[in-house]
């Protein structure tokens, strides 16, 4: 079986699901390769299921339908990387709760099934915290509508790619991160939302730390691949 993070790394199980949780701010290109290496060892049967959670250190993320006019200025503060998954570009960061699941897909590959469970896991979440999350139609994720003609605003992203039947990259849900970083950048290539995060719905700070375990409870009966009832 493959390691994990080197250092300040805790494994534990649920069920049948392995959770990584890594401590401190991890670099974008070393949580990619580790990505690349457990989705290896699942697709090869050498691990169970596994999803890492973690915070990353700021960074900009580029799907490959992300357009040039999307993309950062010079002085985006944060590298830029060109990623294999789908959507556009996005930020990662301190405050921000990034998952990366490593699961096997039942055949025949429902994808789409997929994103809308990952999306549900952030939905229950939300209102495990009392913030109504919803989805909004024609876009992934999930959001808050105002309800008084505002813009929508973007509290968590699902982007991802699935090769070989086994699943890569992710979701990602606003703690109590910087949303000044999405002022950079045309967010998931949307011009006509916004971003929030939980700590700025509640009216007080929300940490990474505190959701952690809200995401864990979730994680086995939303991603474990049961049949959708």
């Amino acid at each position: 079986m493959p390691e994990a993070f080197p250092a300040g790394v805790g494994s534990t199980s649920v069920g049948e699901l392995r959770i990584i949780r890594h401590e401190g701010y991890v670099p974008y290109q070393e949580a990619w390769d580790e990505q690349r290496r457990l989705h290896a060892a699942r697709v090869a049967g050498e691990i169970d299921d596994t999803v890492v959670l973690l915070e990353h250190e700021a960074v900009y993320t580029a799907g490959k339908r992300t357009t040039p006019d999307e993309r950062p200025l010079l002085d985006a503060g944060a590298p830029v990387i060109d990623v294999d998954r789908g959507g556009k570009i996005t930020w990662h960061g301190p405050g921000q709760l990034t998952g990366y699941p490593i699961l096997e897909l039942p055949e025949p590959y429902d994808v789409i099934g997929y994103v809308r469970r990952v999306e549900q896991l952030m939905l229950d979440v939300c209102h495990d915290f009392g913030v109504d999350g919803v989805r909004v139609d024609g876009r992934s994720g999930v959001w808050i509508q105002p309800g008084d003609g505002g813009p929508d605003r973007k509290l968590g992203a699902v982007g991802l790619r699935v090769a070989q039947g086994v699943t890569m990259h992710g979701f990602a849900l606003n703690c109590d991160n910087d949303l000044g970083w999405y002022d950079r950048i045309i967010a998931c290539g949307i011009s006509d939302a916004g971003t929030t995060t939980l700590s700025k719905e509640l009216g007080r700070r929300v940490t990474v730390a505190e959701v952690l375990p809200y995401v864990e409870r979730h994680l086995d009966d939303l991603l474990a691949l049961q049949p959708q009832t």
